[in-house]
């Protein structure tokens, strides 16, 4: 029993916000599941965003709720949800995740604003508010909900179960590049994308492009990819996430903007090379396997932690989290925009190198087993 919570409690996280998000939401999840064994846990996502619980091991079942909903769905979700759960924790401070909180949960524990002047009845709502620290990364910011239950946090990102890839792949070594954020203002350029693609392929592997389904991202990846030399292997709009999974998991290097492939393939366990711009990765960057405290900077060139490399190029002005530097969603990055090839192709030939200690410590240990059997 803790809190007051029954010997087999019935736990809703609620979730609304990004694809990345969810996937940073997944250690507070494993600590709930490590520290209330005999809980039921579900998830509340919105539509389009829960493939990155797909065969979470933690997660009974995930609700979705459309990102606009009609009034006839969210009286349906009112009448789904209504005091279903013995606790529910909502992962943001706004107004809609923390009345879903007080709508499902008979024990509420969430975020309020960092600044809260209004919202004064969110406090009145939730029965363990925590305030938040904007200086937190995001996992660790997350996990305070569940010290603030008396739980020890873990944190683990857990990635969706992996899948069988349905489309073919490269013999050999591979590098997957990721190059396309959902907003310009991540953007890096078409010719340093090309360049990183180039000198991957000099290095002797082949170079797998993924992206998106969209009519949008397809055009974007057409303008980059059409032009490179030696081509690469296009698999956007070709693989769910399970798939994506799987095909992190061997590659020997991934590269991509601050986006949810790149937490994506750090959860995979991948060399992750992470290009960022305006936001600071000391809040929102990769979070590394084996990770315990804060991983990043604010701002660096070339930062290492784990399996994650995280490449700036640190202007006077950087970190500004700010959308660009037209202050719009479409707007360019000087940060990005001016980050030389040559300092991502450095951090790749580090993850390289990495990668291939890895390996060669695998093959002593086996021969090392090998041997001991005799």
């Amino acid at each position: 029993m803790t809190l007051g919570l029954p010997a087999r409690p019935r736990i809703l996280v609620i979730v609304l916000r990004r694809l990345g998000d969810v996937l940073l939401a997944t250690p507070l999840i494993r600590t709930l599941k490590a520290g209330l064994p005999r809980s039921s846990i579900d998830v509340l996502v919105f539509d389009g965003t829960e493939g990155m619980l797909s065969g979470n091991p933690d997660v009974n079942a995930v609700v979705t709720i459309a990102q606009r909903p009609t009034v006839g769905e969210t009286f349906a979700a009112v009448a789904r949800l209504w005091r279903r759960y013995d606790l529910a924790i909502s992962t943001q401070s706004g107004d809609r995740p923390s009345f879903f909180a007080w709508l499902a949960g008979r024990r509420r524990v969430g975020m309020l604003s960092a600044g809260a002047t209004g919202g004064w009845w969110k406090s009145l709502v939730l029965h363990d508010p925590v305030r938040e620290n904007p200086r937190n990364h995001r996992v660790l910011e997350l996990l305070r909900l569940a010290e603030a239950i008396g739980l020890a946090r873990r944190a683990e990102l857990v990635a969706p179960a992996a899948a069988k890839v349905g489309a073919p792949i490269p013999d050999g070594r591979y590098a997957v590049l990721h190059a396309n954020p959902m907003f310009r203002v991540r953007q890096w350029t078409d010719a340093g994308w090309r360049a990183l693609a180039r000198a991957l392929a000099n290095r002797g592997l082949n170079v797998v492009a993924t992206g998106g389904p969209s009519p949008a991202e397809k055009a974007y990846l057409d303008r980059v990819w059409s032009a490179a030399d030696p081509p690469v292997l296009r698999l956007d709009g070709k693989l769910g996430w399970p798939e994506l999974v799987t095909l992190l998991k061997d590659a020997a290097v991934y590269a991509g903007p601050d986006t949810s492939m790149s937490h994506l393939a750090a959860a995979a366990g991948a060399p992750t090379v992470a290009i960022y711009g305006p936001a600071s990765p000391s809040h929102i960057g990769p979070w590394p396997l084996g990770a315990v405290g804060v991983p990043w900077a604010a701002a660096g060139t070339i930062q290492h932690c784990g399996n994650v490399w995280v490449v700036q190029n640190p202007l006077p002005c950087m970190p500004c989290s700010l959308l660009g530097c037209e202050r719009h969603l479409e707007s360019y990055s000087a940060c990005l925009d001016e980050l030389p090839p040559e300092r991502v192709i450095e951090a790749v030939d580090q993850a390289l190198a990495w990668r291939s200690s890895l390996s060669a410590k695998a093959v002593e240990r086996q021969a090392d087993q090998q041997a001991a059997r005799g």
